[in-house]
């Protein structure tokens, strides 16, 4: 079974929905919000993802240890169709399918984490108001001190999902989202971040609760991804509720010449 573009999003949810934690960025990439900006390729029952909203382009293909061999017969099978350079989030072992196309700069380890005890979150006390447009300016000049590097889609703001805490006036603490469809049921928290010089006063556990009781309202899971050595940041997120649910590596892929 040849691989071969899909595009019918009630398919492509039907696939997906059968592991919607793992897969909480593809599916929340069929909303109408991303869905302009993806392509979709299918092998039997494994599905691939292009996300084209960024720069370079980011492959998403998942899939449990007993998927393994399909998923790695659909990238290797993809990777003809694939641009000269992109980033990549891929499951353990999915990479090596790849490997005869490009050269593969990582893997930086990652975890997939889900809100799986929300009643942890009442240990927190909220903190943290909506922001909108009007707090992009803010919102940037924080992460250029604060996440230096970090990946921001400034249109993941008009969800109204970000959240953020003031400090004389300044923003000093965030948490928002890279994927929110109440559609597909699913949320990703990203954006994250404390500014340095008040880090360790819980900030940031306050600003992600706030959030993840308005995420709650209208998601069924709650997700996020973290680097692994992020050992802070993944204590913070257990103390909320959110526990490990699987490992990926996160690669950029150039092609072979």
């Amino acid at each position: 079974m040849p691989v071969r573009a899909e595009h019918d999003r009630v398919v492509l949810a039907g696939l997906l929905g059968r592991d919607p934690v793992l897969h909480a960025y593809q599916l929340g990439d069929l909303d109408d919000f991303f869905w302009p900006y993806t392509s979709w390729f299918r092998r039997g029952d494994q599905v691939a993802l292009l996300y084209h909203g960024v720069e370079p382009p980011t492959l998403l293909a998942f899939a449990g240890p007993e998927h393994a061999a399909g998923l790695a017969a659909l990238l290797a099978e993809l990777a003809p169709l694939l641009p000269a350079r992109l980033y990549a989030h891929l499951s353990p072992g999915a990479a090596a399918a790849l490997a005869p196309a490009f050269d593969l700069d990582g893997p930086a380890a990652h975890l997939k984490m889900a809100l799986t005890d929300p009643a942890r979150l009442a240990r927190v006390t909220p903190a943290g108001v909506p922001l909108g447009a009007a707090d992009l300016p803010q919102l940037r000049a924080l992460y250029a001190r604060a996440y230096p590097g970090n990946w921001f889609d400034p249109r993941m703001v008009e969800t109204g999902q970000y959240v953020g805490i003031r400090d004389g006036g300044a923003l000093v603490a965030v948490a928002g989202v890279h994927v929110w469809s109440p559609a597909y049921g699913v949320a990703a928290l990203g954006n994250v971040t404390t500014d340095p010089r008040l880090r360790g006063r819980g900030l940031g556990a306050a600003v992600v609760s706030a959030l993840c009781r308005r995420l709650c309202d209208s998601v069924a899971h709650v997700t996020l991804n973290v680097r692994a050595d992020n050992v802070a940041a993944v204590r913070l997120y257990e103390r909320l509720g959110f526990t490990r649910v699987a490992d990926y590596g996160e690669y950029t892929l150039t092609a072979r010449r």
